[in-house]
């Protein structure tokens, strides 16, 4: 049985969630989140609740054994970027790209 969660427009790079989501793809959940416990930062705390979400959607479709289900599919998607400028030499206007991400957690069952 599949289940999955999404959490989209997450105020952060897709590049620094994608450095911390590669090291729990494929792994069980209760291995995921002793991992998501050890790391430090923003990240693993966003990843976690998302991961959580799913475990949760997995408990509202029925009786589950939670410790059986391993995570799937991990995707960092980019979301769209706000625009801002800041001011440079000679009166030019550097771009910053204020970036956002969508992330998708599934998660299986091993049989």
């Amino acid at each position: 049985m599949e289940v999955r969660a999404v959490c989209r427009y997450v105020k952060m790079s897709p590049y620094k969630i994608r450095r911390v989501a590669d090291l729990i793809r494929g792994k069980g959940v209760e291995e995921a989140e002793k991992v998501l416990n050890l790391l430090i930062g923003k990240a693993p705390v966003i990843l976690k609740k998302v991961l959580q979400s799913a475990v949760y959607n997995a408990r509202q479709k029925g009786d589950v054994d939670v410790s059986r289900f391993y995570i799937k599919t991990l995707l960092v998607d980019e979301g769209p970027f706000m625009k801002r400028i800041s001011p440079m030499a000679r009166r030019r206007a550097g771009l910053i790209r204020k970036r956002f991400s969508h992330i998708t957690i599934v998660l299986d069952e091993r049989m």
